[in-house]
C-alpha cells in the first residue's frame, strides 16, 4: 500500500507542474508581469519586430485576442444535434491560431520548415509576416492594431472588400484589440526589462 501511495503522490506532483510553455501567463492585463514571467516572449517579440517591423504591443495585442497567450489553443468543436462532435470550428491552432493552409503559406514562403505554431517565436514570426503583407497588399501600417487584427481575421482579400463592416462584433473586437494595444505600449514604457 505504501508503494501505492507513493506512486501515486509522485504522479499527482507531476501532473500538477503540467501546461509547461504553453500555460499563459498569469496576469495578461499587465505586459510588464507577461514579459517578466516569460523572457522568452520578449525575446520573440523583438526578434519578429526587428524582422518584420511589428511593434511588440501591436503583436501582444493580438495574441492576447487570437489565444490568450495559450500556445496549445485550438477552436471550440462544433456539434451535430449538439451531441455529436463532428470536429472543430477551423484549423486555427497556437498562439497565433493560425489556419493550417496559411501556416503552410508562411512555412513555405519564409523556408521556416520546422516552425511549430505552439512555439513563441514562431508564432510571432508568422504574424509579422502576415502583418508585413497586410501592410504591403492593403496599406496597412504595422502600428495600426485595429485594422491589422481586421486583416489577419478577415484575410487580405476580406480586409480588402471591406467583409468586416457587416460583422459587428468583429469591429468591436478589433475596436479591444486597438485599445489593449495602447494599454500594452503605455505599460511596456515602464517596463525595466523593455529598456
Amino acid at each position: 500500500m505504501s508503494r501505492f501511495l507513493s506512486a501515486l503522490v509522485l504522479l499527482m506532483a507531476v501532473a500538477s507542474c503540467g501546461g509547461g510553455h504553453k500555460a499563459p501567463p498569469r496576469n495578461l492585463d499587465n505586459a510588464c508581469s507577461i514579459i517578466q514571467q516569460r523572457p522568452e516572449y520578449l525575446k520573440a517579440f523583438r526578434a519578429t519586430q526587428r524582422r518584420w517591423g511589428v511593434p511588440v504591443h501591436v503583436q501582444m495585442a493580438t495574441i492576447y485576442h487570437e489565444s490568450r497567450f495559450r500556445g496549445d489553443a485550438r477552436t471550440p468543436h462544433q456539434f451535430l444535434l449538439g451531441v455529436i462532435p463532428v470536429g472543430r470550428q477551423s484549423s486555427a491552432y497556437g498562439y497565433s491560431q493560425a489556419l493550417d493552409g496559411t501556416w503552410d503559406d508562411y512555412r513555405r514562403d519564409t523556408g521556416r520548415r520546422r516552425a511549430k505554431r505552439d512555439r513563441i517565436s514562431d508564432a510571432t514570426d508568422f504574424m509579422g509576416w502576415y502583418m508585413r503583407k497586410s501592410y504591403e497588399k492593403n496599406g496597412i501600417p504595422l502600428y495600426d492594431a485595429r485594422n491589422q487584427y481586421l486583416a489577419y481575421h478577415e484575410g487580405h482579400y476580406g480586409y480588402a472588400r471591406g467583409s468586416y463592416r457587416s460583422k459587428s462584433w468583429l469591429m468591436r473586437v478589433a475596436g479591444q484589440v486597438e485599445s489593449r494595444a495602447q494599454t500594452y505600449q503605455a505599460q511596456l514604457a515602464t517596463c525595466r526589462k523593455f529598456r
